[in-house]
């Protein structure tokens, strides 16, 4: 195991000791209760079998037999989520036919980024996570349940359905995806597209077709972003059905996949001699082999907030100084658009993340020795199935990558760092992914140019003034000022003035996530600007300078930062509407984003 890897796991274990030996103790509690059903009176158990059939009563009543909860964020406007319509029907069918129950237990909201992308709406998207997360609290609050699948693939869904399934860490849970939608237009050819509408050398009819030649069926998004990212950390947590996260929906294949979900939660049950519990499943080392999987890919910086709040869920305490630390000794395995010109679907054509995680593993860059929904052994993750004889055929996974422009061995990969950064100076603490930025645009120094929303930026520009070396600055964008929305509005904007050979960074307080692609952006500042944070005190013409690799923000100004006065913006407009107004509890109860922007304490 390399140096840093078990310097970095020993720190979480030793900075987790007390809230993670709390988590274990309530788990084990419920644990030892026993199958859950046995705590419900005879009215209970009535209300919560009422309208199934009557052998499948007869099998409730007798407690011996266990109860799976589908906790799923079905519906048909999320392209990713429509294949799971027909889910819970396949998945009672299987579980009655291994002598089991299975009950939708409740549906979690689903909202989509791509839809409210510069929207109202996005203000909500990174507080949906933890209304996810209690949506699946008061699904599996009936205590009628031995274990739980969770059907979920997108950007704060999965994460939210972790948290969530953490509270009752005492039930198995194995997450069960639905797959990515088939190539469409590529990657290169759509953002090339958007750069050209944002200089408007195109129209917004021309912008349209492309964009639906993109997104055009059933599945996930095809690039790399944060829901693909979410698929990649369950199999690198062990939670997901190895080599399953990229199968295309609608296939035989991935119908056995969903089936033998269901096998594999029944045999970890309480009732059986298998039981493994997901709390035991998340421990520090999980933890730890998720971020080295989002390094070595090259993954969503969401989840260097997504991360912190799903490993506070099971006691387990992270920052970004881990992300660093891993990032500098976890070589980059992969190149899938944003970071490449690939897709989903080619990665998984050349190897995959069987393959990433066999590589890894045999260079001494994951822990081995972890507790997952197969066993002992993260090894048993390194294998990939297909049919044979209408059933499932388990192989080892590639051990050669069949396209080295999309996957490489740990020996020869695309670069030897990961590309997740801490920086931080007297603006703050930031994150930067650089995986996808030229070297040469990895560090800057130019003035600040603040704005204090994405369409003023977009008008600054539309009117010529932005022709310049400069630094956007925008904040008031942090969870507490409006929800920490993603600002991929500013994405174009700044690809084209880059293109013309302007040099040209973001620094803010909102979010980039998983299409965080070749222009630097310091992001997720903290403190925030409505905390408090030095960020909101920067103002036009100030020195900023950004450096990835040396760890540098910081900004030179004519007087101490702290002498000013904050010029705090009217937010009045970004607190109402598309029910921004019924979220206030949220922005005023949320942690920062290093403590996973969460309304749960976690510890």
């Amino acid at each position: 195991m390399h140096s840093t890897i078990e310097r970095v796991t020993q720190r979480i274990v030793e900075r987790s000791q007390a809230s993670r030996t709390a988590y274990l103790n309530r788990i084990d509690k419920a644990a030892e209760e026993g199958p859950s059903r046995k705590s419900l009176s005879c009215s209970n158990l009535a209300h919560g079998m009422a309208a199934n059939t009557k052998d499948e009563k007869k099998l409730l009543s007798g407690r011996q037999v266990p109860n799976i909860a589908i906790v799923s964020a079905y519906n048909d406007m999320l392209s990713a989520h429509q294949p799971f319509e027909t889910y819970p029907e396949a998945i009672k069918k299987t579980a009655l036919a291994e002598g089991a129950i299975a009950q939708f237990a409740g549906g979690t909201p689903a909202m989509c980024d791509g839809v409210t992308q510069g929207q109202d709406g996005m203000d909500l998207s990174l507080f949906s996570r933890d209304v996810i997360a209690l949506s699946t609290g008061i699904a599996l609050s009936h205590n009628m349940f031995d274990a739980t699948l969770c059907l979920g693939i997108c950007d704060k869904i999965v994460p939210g359905l972790l948290i969530g399934a953490l509270s009752f860490g005492h039930l198995p849970t194995v997450f069960v995806p639905a797959g990515p939608m088939v190539s469409g237009l590529s990657n290169k050819e759509k953002a090339r597209i958007r750069e050209e509408f944002a200089a408007g050398k195109i129209g917004r009819d021309e912008l349209l077709e492309a964009e639906s030649a993109a997104y055009h069926g059933a599945g996930t998004c095809t690039f790399y972003g944060t829901a693909n990212s979410n698929q990649m950390l369950m199999e690198f947590m062990g939670l997901q059905m190895p080599s399953g996260s990229f199968v295309n929906p609608g296939t035989v294949l991935r119908e056995r996949l969903t089936e033998e979900a269901v096998r594999c939660v029944l045999r970890n049950t309480h009732l059986g001699d298998n039981y493994i519990p997901v709390g035991r499943v998340v421990d520090e080392k999980a933890v730890v082999n998720s971020i080295i999987g989002l390094l070595a890919t090259g993954g969503s910086t969401n989840h260097t907030i997504h991360l912190i709040a799903m490993a506070r869920a099971a006691g387990v305490i992270i920052d970004w100084q881990d992300f660093d630390e891993l990032s500098r000794c976890i070589p980059l395995l992969a190149r899938v658009y944003p970071n490449g010109i690939a897709d989903v679907n080619h990665f998984h054509a050349a190897g995959g993340l069987g393959f990433i995680m066999s590589e890894l593993l045999e260079a001494g860059l994951l822990h081995d020795d972890v507790l997952t929904i197969l066993g002992h052994g993260l090894s048993n993750f390194c294998k990939e199935p297909f049919i044979e004889d209408d059933g499932l055929d388990w192989r080892p996974a590639p051990r050669e990558s069949l396209d080295l422009d999309i996957v490489r061995p740990s020996s020869e990969p695309f670069d030897a760092e990961g590309g997740l950064r801490l920086v931080h100076g007297n603006v703050g603490r930031a994150m930067v992914k650089v995986s996808a930025v030229a070297k040469e645009h990895q560090a800057i120094k130019a003035p600040a140019r603040v704005f204090r929303s994405q369409q003023e930026f977009a008008d600054a520009f539309n009117a010529g003034e932005l022709e310049q070396d400069f630094v956007a600055v925008l904040a008031f964008q942090g969870p507490q000022a409006i929800g920490m929305p993603e600002l991929h509005k500013l994405t174009p904007y700044l690809g084209v003035l880059q293109n013309r050979g302007f040099r040209v960074a973001l620094l803010t307080d909102g979010r980039m996530s998983g299409a965080s692609g070749k222009v630097l952006a310091a992001i997720q500042v903290v403190p925030e600007a409505l905390a408090g944070g030095s960020l909101g005190l920067i103002r036009d013409g100030d020195v900023i300078s950004i450096d990835a690799e040396a760890g540098v923000l910081h900004a030179d100004t004519d007087e101490p930062l702290d002498s000013r006065e904050p010029d705090v913006p009217d937010l009045t407009d970004s607190h109402n509407g598309m029910g921004r107004d019924m979220f206030v509890t949220f922005r005023t109860q949320t942690t920062s984003a290093e403590e996973g922007a969460s309304i749960f304490s976690g510890n």
